[in-house]
This record gives C-alpha cells, structure tokens and sequence, in this order.
C-alpha cells in the first residue's frame, strides 16, 4: 500500500491530467450537439467494427458444422434429382413418387482418415452400421467422380476400398456409344489422377477426350461420371483394347463423400444366388 501512494503522489500531476482531459471530453460532448452526434458515429463504427469481426471469427469456428449440413443437403437433392433421370427413356414414362420409389439414395460421409500414396488405399468415414451402411457399397465424390466401395463397417465407422486399389474393378462406359470396359488403376500406377479401362472389345474405336460413365453394372448408378480418355486404341495380348484417362475426383482433397444405398441390392443379390455356375 505504502508503494502504491508513493507512485500515485510521484505522478499525480499525469493522473490529474488524465482526469481532467477525460472530464473536458465528456462536458464538450455534452454540451455541444455537433461533438456529440461525431462522437457517437465514432463510436458507432468502432463497436460495428468490432462486432464484424467477431462475427467473422464465430463464422470460421462454425465452418466445420456448416459443412456437414452442406454436405447432408446436398446428398438429398442428388437423391432426388437421380429419382427424376434414371427413368427408362425408350418409352414415355410418368414418373410418380419419385423420392420414395426410386432405387438408389445418397447418404453423405465425412472423410476421417484417406491414403493416396500406397498401392492399395483405403480411406474411412464417419459413417457405420447405424446409419445403414453395408459393404459393398457404392462410394462417389461430391462434385463428380467415383471413389470406391464400402469394404469393412463398424456401429459408427466404415472403411472404404479406394479406386486407388489394385483389387478395385468398377464396371464403366463410354458415354457416346455405351461401349463396356472395366476401370482399373492399373499395375505399377501411382498417379492418383490417372487410372486405365481395360476389356474394351477391338471393334470399338476410342478417341481422346471421350467421356467414361459408370454403366449401372454392380452398385453404382448407370452415367455417374468417371473421367476423360487421355490415351485411347492400346491393344493388349487377349483381343481387347485398353485405354488411359485422367479421372474427374481428385482423391488428396477429399473431405466428404455419398455412400450410395441400393434398395434392390440385397433382392439382387438373392435372385442371383439362386443360379448355378457353369448352368
């Protein structure tokens, strides 16, 4: 106590100053309208300023929460708009109830662990039995792209077979003559942007910049996008022809993807049981 009055008396005459500068400040803006109202403008914009930049800052803590119903919103409207284009367009076709009776539905996921840099990569998501994810499950990327299949499922989590897999064979197409392939990332490939379709009868012809689209072989829906033939016309020892393309996902920035839920699968895959090999 002794030291605080001893400073206080050293430098009483700056704390008399302060004291009477801040009583000038607040009698001058009293009285006089002109001070007051640029005061208050001042003051105004300091605090709105601020409140700006708070708000910016709440906005980033939020981004992550943000994204999930992004993501989740999104899956929906695919779903929705898959009810309205995978309609038989030889005939015409009343399409009713189309959300309900549709046989494919996008579930959204977030990426919690990827590898792009191994030969057989896996990745796994938020995602699990509770949320009705089986394996073998179709996996595609938010914007365009496949991804995988649902390879290993816990109660909240599921692993993810990447296309960046040497066992990873997706049936695929090409969009303008519905030629059929297999789609492969290719032995001794480590580009993660480039993978190769394979069993391309000899008679088709192949240009660069086709377009390659899932073929609704197996758990992916018929035309989901898959990437653009780079190199085209390479033959191969067993009557077929194979060809290179640079795929539309890009597997090092993936943070979300939609699992998709076949309602007839499991029908499917019980009719097809029932046949004999080699019958």
């Amino acid at each position: 106590m002794r030291n605080l009055w001893i400073f206080i008396s050293r430098y009483n005459a700056f704390f008399l100053f302060i004291i009477f500068f801040v009583v000038g400040i607040y009698l001058t803006v009293k009285n006089n309208s002109y001070q007051r109202s640029v005061t208050l403008n001042s003051s105004n914009e300091v605090v709105g300023t601020a409140y700006e930049r708070l708000n910016v800052f709440k906005r980033y803590l939020n981004l992550g929460m943000v994204n999930d119903s992004l993501a989740a919103e999104n899956a929906k409207l695919k779903s929705q708009l898959l009810g309205l284009t995978t309609v038989d367009t030889a005939k015409d076709v009343k399409v009713v109830d189309t959300v309900t009776n549709q046989q494919y539905t996008y579930l959204a996921a977030k990426v919690v662990k990827n590898s792009v840099t191994l030969r057989n990569n896996i990745m796994t998501i938020n995602k699990g039995t509770v949320d009705g994810i089986k394996s073998g499950m179709a996996v595609i990327a938010p914007q365009r792209g496949v991804v995988g299949f649902i390879r290993d499922v816990s109660a909240h989590l599921a692993t993810i077979q990447s296309l960046l897999h040497k066992d990873t064979k997706i049936s695929v197409t090409l969009k303008k003559n519905h030629a059929l392939g297999s789609l492969v990332w290719g032995d001794g490939n480590f580009d993660i942007k480039k993978a190769f379709v394979k069993e391309v009868p000899n008679h088709i012809k192949m240009y660069v910049g086709d377009t390659v689209v899932t073929s609704g072989y197996g758990s992916f829906p018929a035309g989901v996008l898959v990437g653009k033939i780079s190199k085209a016309n390479v033959a191969t020892n067993d009557n077929f022809l194979s060809a290179e393309l640079n795929l539309f996902t890009d597997f090092s920035t993936l943070q979300y993807v939609y699992v998709v839920k076949d309602k007839k699968a499991d029908e499917q895959k019980a009719l097809e049981s029932m046949a004999k090999p080699n019958e």
